[in-house]
């Protein structure tokens, strides 16, 4: 049996898939959120993800998934991986509607928050553990056109510094990693043209992930992580 738990949240997206398969071979408990029921591919194992629909922007819902994921006495909650986000890009900064500046914010810093905030007192309760976040690539090179997704990502891994600062005394570590283009179908889709060998594989991302997550990275916090592939 799993002697840990793990919170993936955006688990049913572009990455979250790949960081969910990475958990449960290295043999964690993982709970993971996603935001709709998915029709069933295969009846629950042993080693299945328990999986957990809720609305991460909603302060009820992360706390409930945070309790799920520290809900197993012999399998206390080490870590938590936050993979909700999205992309949208638009205008120039005036050409931009405040509204969707506030939708990119509320889409990728509101649930990176919440969740872990809801995660703190069960991480320290378990002795420690590491929280890790998901910016952008364009959060330390911007491109034009997406102020507001940059803006966000940019507040990501801002937030993370901070819990890295503020929990080290009590062993809660917090690192970020940025990817740059994820070779995922969407992606490809958007951009048929572009040179999809230097993109980086969901796969690759998520062994960073799990390897920030595990003790074998313990006297790394506060890091912000490329993960660009060859772009």
């Amino acid at each position: 049996m799993a002697d840990r738990s793990v919170l993936v949240t955006g688990s049913t997206g572009g990455l979250g898939a790949a960081v969910t398969t990475a958990f449960v071979e290295a043999g964690w408990r993982v709970v993971a959120t996603q935001r709709q029921q998915p029709t069933p591919v295969a009846p629950p194992g042993a080693d299945a993800p328990v999986r957990l629909v809720a609305d991460l922007t909603d302060p009820q819902d992360a706390a409930r998934a945070t309790q799920v994921a520290a809900g197993d006495p012999a399998a206390p909650l080490r870590a938590v991986v936050n993979l909700v986000g999205g992309y949208a890009s638009g205008g120039l900064v005036h050409e931009t509607p405040v509204e969707e500046f506030d939708r990119m914010l509320a889409l990728n810093l509101r649930p990176t928050h919440l969740v872990t905030r809801a995660a703190l007192p069960h991480l320290i309760d378990a002795g420690g553990g590491a929280v890790v976040c998901v910016a952008a690539r364009a959060a330390l090179a911007p491109f034009p056109g997406v102020a507001g997704y940059v803006t966000a990502k940019a507040a990501v891994l801002a937030f993370a510094s901070a819990v890295a600062t503020e929990y080290k005394a009590v062993g809660v570590r917090c690192n970020t990693v940025l990817p740059s283009v994820i070779d995922t179908p969407t992606n490809r889709a958007a951009m048929p043209g572009a040179d999809h060998s230097r993109w980086v594989a969901p796969t690759e991302i998520a062994s960073v992930i799990r390897f920030l997550a595990s003790d074998d990275s313990a006297p790394t916090s506060g890091a912000a992580v490329p993960v660009y592939g060859r772009a």
